[in-house]
């Protein structure tokens, strides 16, 4: 029933205007049409044919004319303006009409599509009903007909809408998937980038190993302990003890340099290893020794100690044996006993001090002993 109204309302207001835009055209014809002076119009023709007098003047009857022509065309003019109007207003309330009409009929149709469902199973199975042979014969007014078009644009725009998605979607998609395959690509040739590298970092290593057996080398001009040691891959410090001279000594030019085997730099690097961890020991214990001294008190100091580091079986091997302690830097003293002949290293001023000397013989890699001990010196 709403819809009907509602169609029926559009009809009453299309008629409606049509009539009104009908009157005001011809309103408008009627204004053009040429007008015949007032005085041949009103007259009868037996005044005519009495004589009077013309006393009106052209000019002034020109100017008349043309007032009344300007008023007519203003007229004119305002009724013309007035007509679109209408015609502008009527247009308005013809499409919210239609609107309000078109949402109407969807939310009819919307709620009645469960029912509708219903009596078609229901007239599927016993026939069709009069009410819907009359819908079926009924004619199609042109409110439905404008219903069913502006249905069916809205449908062809939401399809466009979807297409468009779609269509957005798709080459979002596509740009995704060139995107990942760029960086797999990337990946894969930074990998591969990668391995040659490594490989010509191994192939430049394996030529900077040192030769398998030991070789001589004439110096040219340019050389030096350090290049050479780059070139063969090396420690200068290795080098520079396979031929025994210091790592910051000059290479001559036409000087024979031994290089090292393989086997030999793994030993002196060995070697230079154990002597750096031994001179780190005897930094050490040099360093307790000192901070001992430093610690010896009053009450420490009843008797003088010394560090027996050795017990020679005669004095020709004691005499021996004290001037490699004395070159190594230390104070020694030998004393005879019934034994041998000790050697002694000292005498340190404190039990404490004593005990400090006797680490820093046993870590001196110079004097290369183990079994010092510490014992009472008078």
């Amino acid at each position: 029933m709403n819809f009907s109204r509602q169609a029926l309302l559009g009809i009453g207001m299309i008629i409606g205007g049509s009539v009104m835009l009908y009157a005001m055209v011809q309103q408008i014809g009627d204004n053009h049409k040429p007008h015949l002076p007032s005085a041949l119009i009103d007259k009868p023709s037996s005044e005519q044919d009495s004589l009077q007098p013309l006393t009106t003047d052209i000019e002034t009857e020109k100017r008349i004319l043309a007032q009344k022509q300007k008023e007519r065309a203003a007229r004119v003019a305002e009724q013309e303006r007035r007509a679109q109007q209408f015609l502008t207003e009527q247009e308005a309330a013809e499409a919210q009409a239609l609107a309000k009409a078109h949402a109407e009929s969807q939310q009819y149709v919307a709620s009645t599509t469960p029912a509708a469902e219903d009596s078609d199973s229901t007239e599927s199975a016993q026939g069709t009903t009069p009410s819907a042979t009359t819908a079926l014969t009924s004619p199609i007014t042109p409110e439905a007909s404008q219903i069913s078009e502006a249905s069916q644009q809205q449908e062809a725009q939401r399809q466009a809408a979807l297409r468009e998605k779609a269509a957005v979607e798709k080459a979002a998609e596509t740009k995704r998937e060139a995107e990942v395959k760029r960086q797999a690509e990337a990946k894969k040739q930074a990998e591969v980038q990668a391995l040659a590298e490594r490989n010509r970092e191994a192939a430049e290593a394996a030529k900077k190993e040192p030769p398998k057996s030991p070789s001589d080398y004439q110096v040219k001009r340019g050389d030096g302990l350090i290049k050479l040691a780059r070139q063969y891959n090396m420690p200068v410090e290795v080098l520079a003890q396979a031929n025994n001279i210091s790592p910051s000594t000059s290479l001559k030019l036409g000087q024979s340099i031994k290089i090292p085997s393989r086997s030999q730099v793994q030993r002196l690097e060995r070697e230079a290893a154990a002597a750096e961890k031994s001179a780190e020991a005897k930094r050490e214990a040099q360093q307790k020794l000192s901070e001992a001294r430093k610690e010896v008190k009053e009450t420490d100091a009843k008797g003088s100690f010394g560090v027996q580091v050795a017990l020679a079986n005669d004095q020709g091997k004691a005499d021996e044996l004290a001037k490699k302690l004395q070159a190594a830097g230390y104070q020694v003293k030998t004393s005879p006993t019934s034994r041998g002949v000790r050697v002694i290293v000292g005498p340190e001023r404190g039990k404490i001090a004593a005990l400090a000397l006797k680490d820093k013989i046993n870590s001196d890699p110079k004097v290369n002993t183990s079994g010092a001990w510490v014992l009472y010196w008078r």
